[in-house]
């Protein structure tokens, strides 16, 4: 596909394509890509545990943009990010207030994943009026079932990635049966089409604030999701190792107005092994009137 296929109208459609796009506020400087059309209420994407932006499975991406505008960042001191990232969710929750409101927007959907769901949930129950409808996939709520294991079975599988030479998200995000290491690698090479104007590695004093602040939301009392109103989509596979699936279970069961798709012989990375199922999901979702 040639670049003009992946600009419409002077709008980006791909993200292969997206520009790495900056703003500065508060004295942190986001790195930012910003695609799809212009109408509607934009999608703000919230990432996973030791992402930068092109951690975003871009068939994802793209296929939500294809109908909404979507927004995908880096958090403080993440990537190309300034500043130096925080050590708890509910600070990665204020940054990423900072940076939603400092585009001059003041509504919009989210859609998470991981530790991003764990960010969101904070959002959504501090600033509620700013989200209109909220995904939350392969997460789950604070205090949920051997969260504060993440950083155990990081190591352990990062440790065996290594032995094998394979990348942990091989281990991390899919299954061992042969459809879950064939989505594996079919995800890692889609990871790859980006060839230039990629976001930097992800620093390793950010990977350990980040494990701290999962590992400080695992030992969290539960919060109470029940003043949430807004609706929620939850998703994740049915074999999550990283975050297990009945935290996802347990999110739906109190968010008062949640619906839940949990994906057969799928891992932490669900979403991506059914990344057409999922994108019809979550679009049909963004797109039903409030009041359905």
């Amino acid at each position: 596909m040639n670049d003009a296929q992946h600009v419409r109208g002077g709008v980006v459609t791909s993200y292969q394509n997206a520009p790495t796009r900056t703003l500065t506020v508060g004295g942190v400087t986001y790195a930012y890509r910003d695609l799809g059309p212009r109408t509607g209420v934009p999608v703000v994407f919230i990432t996973h545990l030791a992402a930068v932006l092109d951690n975003w499975d871009p068939r994802v991406v793209d296929g939500v943009a294809a109908e909404h505008r979507v927004i995908t960042f880096d958090n403080r001191g993440v990537g190309a990010s300034t500043g130096s990232t925080p050590k708890t969710i509910q600070e990665m929750a204020k940054d990423a207030v900072t940076f939603i409101r400092a585009l001059g927007l003041d509504r919009v959907d989210i859609l998470s994943f991981s530790m991003g769901g764990m960010i969101a949930q904070v959002i959504v129950q501090t600033d509620p009026e700013l989200v209109r409808k909220l995904i939350l996939t392969g997460t789950g709520p604070a205090g949920g079932e051997d969260i504060k294991n993440v950083t155990r079975v990081s190591h352990l599988d990062t440790l065996r990635a290594l032995f094998t030479l394979q990348d942990p998200k091989q281990f991390l995000f899919f299954t061992r049966t042969a459809n879950g290491r064939r989505a594996g690698k079919e995800f890692l090479a889609r990871l790859k089409e980006r060839t230039e104007g990629r976001d930097k590695a992800i620093s390793l004093a950010a990977y350990g604030a980040q494990l701290k602040a999962i590992h400080r939301w695992g030992l969290e009392r539960p919060h109470d999701l029940s003043g949430v109103q807004q609706p929620v989509l939850v998703a994740n596979g049915d074999n999550d190792r990283m975050v297990p699936t009945p935290n996802s279970v347990d999110l739906a069961r109190r968010l008062p107005n949640a619906e839940l798709v949990i994906y057969p012989d799928a891992g932490h990375g669900g979403i991506f092994q059914f990344h057409g199922q999922f994108v019809a999901k979550a679009l049909e979702f963004l797109e039903r009137s409030d009041s359905a």
